[in-house]
């Protein structure tokens, strides 16, 4: 790049932050000095002290597996942590309050709190299956939590969040061609320290959280952590046949905790042990049926969020309990680490999936049509997962640096499918019911080189070879045409290999000024499904999915390290790509691949110290993803010929031949808004012997289709959701009380739908506020 056009970059980035952000005018002319020359020398910004308390504080992350400074990372990436994450979790919310506040994360869910889906530029999956996969992987604590059900543990205590956007198919491996959601909790330290937190709100909400470090001796520390979140039921059951179903709904009680021991006897070992429990029970989500206004996307006249008139039981509980042992032993110029990790859970859910009261063959009904009962159950009685990685790096002076290391996965899963009839007293199982079972087992070689080519330059590049082995059956037990029960058994199986790369570099500008490129592939593995509703029904299975990703962009220190700005654009191409489609008649879901997936877009970052005690951050994202394969086609709500006109208003092209079903070519993926943006601003004073703070917080996205195809009644409305934190900490920091709102203007949108002929829908949560008190000792 020549010295005029990195003159007009560094001149463009600067002059938009500082349109974006009032500085005050020596900030300004600082940002000028710094575009207009660039610095020949280098000293590691993680190595920098602080020149004053305005400059933003160095971020490390462990996207690579070493600790970096974020700017010296070449791909996008994001953190969440300190002020900013504690206020998203005002009010003991779940891990969807992460969701949009970070440029291209996106997170739902339809079982609530219990099983989060994620999305990184648009890739995800809407399955709803117990042994679906998604294409985001989830890390905590260094270890893989491949089911759904794990990756909704609550968030308390945690040091930092890492949003690494991007196939991830190198160092974390498979099921992570989107991307990855990184957690890391607050380790175990050698001195005494912790904190208090107690939390009231509306709906009679409560919440108690805290942390307790001591040092047992010089050489071992302890860090017991944990969570107990309680609320209130807030929807009743206004069903007009007295004592039918459960009666209030969306009350819950979620309880956590993390046990931590690390022994570390000299500089060169240490160990660190973790034990980890969950166990949360409240109500399923509210399937409301006839919520969604025919024709449109809005929401029928005369909605009331308090009231769910139903026939159906609604209860969900999930137990988790979970382990890792982390060990890593220094030598000269090697450093070795073994990480074993164990997780297990147990899963029952129920719910009234049909959303609302008896049939139109079954009088009294309602809300609006009823077309026919469904309360059906998913458990997951038994599951099991158990990793190990070892993995040797280099710690050595000099231009190359590498990493290497095998790993190894195996999870064995059983999940029960059964029924239930709202239509007789007691809400008694039906006896038709399906199971499944899998046996899932990986391992990987993987390793990474980095090269310091020149000062400025430094490049990296990586390799994964990962073996995947499958072994599912599925049976469903039923009536046969002679009114005999039997058992129909299917097996399932795969072996697949994959080879993953990455190549990626970083060119130094100036001291604060990185440019960035890199090109990565990633792998999911076969999925396989078999959640049969009758005996003509047999599994389903999707084939490896493989994403080429190509991305570049700028990393930048402005006006004296008082703010911060990453901007990236990026394209990639997922081959195969394993897709969710609907029945179009009953609640189920089949897999598919697509020939193929693209997807484009651009990402920015900034936050920045404003100066008057004002700190700010702002990120947006536009991610354009279009399918493409001109033969797939879908089922689409329950529009077949008998019932043509009952459901949804389709707009996709129908496929030829099929009545009922649409060609989804050129669509978007589902639920994957085009338009992301989040925006946050504090304010701070000191008042008394104290600081006196005020914050607020916004997240947009635009529209989305809820399913494979298009239809007006399943387009999702765009939403902004606001928060608002107002606090005063005092003795040094050692005391906070704070009140806060979530979703403070209210807005009610639809969020998802079931695929029924009578517009049952979900929607997003509604206002809620309280306050908090915390000690920290």
């Amino acid at each position: 790049m020549s010295k005029q056009s990195s003159f007009a970059v560094r001149s463009l980035i600067a002059l938009a932050v500082a349109s974006a952000f009032p500085l005050h005018s020596a900030m300004a002319a600082e940002a000028a000095a710094v575009a207009a020359a660039a610095e020949a020398q280098d000293t590691p910004a993680a190595a920098e002290p602080a020149a004053n308390k305005n400059q933003l504080e160095t971020v490390i992350v462990t996207a690579q597996r070493r600790a970096e400074n974020i700017k010296d990372v070449p791909m996008s990436i994001a953190t969440i942590k300190g002020d900013k994450l504690d206020a998203l979790t005002s009010g003991a919310g779940d891990i969807r309050v992460l969701s949009g506040r970070s440029p291209s994360l996106n997170i739902e869910s339809d079982y609530g709190r219990a099983f989060p889906r994620f999305y990184i530029r648009g890739l995800g999956n809407t399955d709803f299956d117990l042994n679906a996969s998604q294409p985001v992987g989830y890390v905590m604590d260094d270890i893989v939590q491949e089911n759904a059900m794990l990756k909704g543990f609550p968030v308390f205590d945690v040091d930092q969040v890492e949003v690494l956007r991007g196939p991830q198919g190198t160092l974390f491996g498979r099921n992570s061609p989107a991307g990855v959601i990184k957690f890391d909790s607050a380790k175990p330290v050698f001195k005494q320290e912790g904190y208090l937190l107690l939390g009231v709100g509306n709906y009679s909400a409560k919440n108690v959280e805290g942390a307790y470090n001591f040092p047992i001796s010089d050489t071992v520390a302890v860090r017991f952590s944990g969570t107990s979140q309680h609320r209130d039921n807030r929807v009743h059951n206004t069903n007009p046949t007295p004592n039918k179903g459960t009666q209030d709904f969306e009350g819950y009680g979620d309880n956590a905790f993390r046990l931590q021991a690390l022994v570390q006897p000299n500089k060169d070992f240490s160990a660190l042990f973790n034990y980890h429990e969950r166990d949360y029970h409240g109500s399923a989500t509210l399937f409301r049926a006839n919520i969604i206004k025919q024709g449109t996307n809005d929401i029928v006249d005369g909605f009331d969020y308090g009231s769910y008139p139903t026939d159906g039981v609604n209860y969900q509980r999930l137990n988790t309990k979970g382990g890792s042992i982390r060990l890593k032993y220094n030598l000269n110029d090697i450093t070795l680490h073994s990480i074993t990790g164990y997780e297990k859970l147990k899963f029952d859910s129920r719910a009234d999936v049909d959303g609302g009261y008896g049939a139109v063959f079954a009088p009294p009904s309602g809300p609006g049509r009823i077309p026919f009962p469904v309360e059906t159950a998913d458990l997951l009685p038994n599951h099991k997962q158990f990793t190990q990685e070892f993995r040797a790096e280099s710690n050595y002076s000099g231009p190359l640096q590498w990493i290497g290391g095998l790993f190894y996965f195996n999870e064995a899963i059983e999940i029960d499918s059964i029924s239930f009839n709202s239509l007789a007293p007691g809400n008694p199982q039906n006896i038709p019911f399906a199971l499944q079972n899998q046996k899932a087992k990986s391992w990987a070689a993987f390793g990474s080189l980095n090269y310091t080519v020149t000062d400025k330059l430094k490049v990296r590049g990586g390799l994964r070879y990962t073996s995947d082995k499958k072994d599912f059956f599925a049976s469903r037990t039923d009536y046969d045409a002679s009114n005999t029960l039997i058992t129909l058994p299917y097996n399932l199986s795969s072996t697949s290999h994959n080879v993953s790369w990455d190549l990626s570099g970083t060119y130094e500008l100036d001291k604060n000024t990185n440019l960035f490129a890199r090109a990565a592939t990633g792998y999911r593995a076969p999925s396989m499904q078999g959640r049969l509703n009758g005996l003509s029904d047999v599994p389903s299975m999707a084939g490896a999915e493989k994403a080429l990703s190509f991305e570049a962009g700028i990393k930048q220190d402005l006006f004296d390290k008082r703010a911060r700005l990453s901007a990236a654009v990026f394209q990639y191409r997922v081959k195969d790509k394993q897709l969710t489609a609907g029945s179009g008649t009953i609640n189920m879901n089949r897999l598919i691949n697509a020939d193929k997936v693209t997807g484009q877009g651009i990402e920015l970052d900034l936050q920045a110290n404003l100066g008057y005690g004002f700190s700010g951050s702002l990120g947006y994202s536009f991610n354009d993803t279009e399918i493409k394969d001109k033969n797939v086609r879908v089922a689409y709500c329950g529009n077949v010929a008998n019932n043509a006109g009952l459901g949804c208003t389709p707009t996709n092209t129908p496929a030829p031949g099929y009545p009922g079903y649409s060609l989804i070519d050129g669509n978007d993926l589902p639920r994957a808004p085009r338009h992301q943006a989040n925006f946050s601003l504090k304010y701070s004073t000191e008042v008394g012997n104290g600081e006196l703070y005020a914050m607020t917080d916004w997240s947009y996205r635009s529209s989305y289709n809820f399913f494979l195809y298009t239809a007006t009644e399943y387009t999702a409305k765009p939403l902004t959701e606001g928060g608002v934190r107002i606090g005063y900490k005092w003795g040094d920091g050692k005391y906070e009380v704070a009140g806060f709102g979530r979703n403070i203007t209210n807005k009610i949108v639809l969020l998802s739908a079931i695929e029924f002929d009578n517009l049952t829908g979900m929607l997003n949560e509604p206002r809620t506020w309280g306050a908090t008190f915390k000690v920290n000792f």
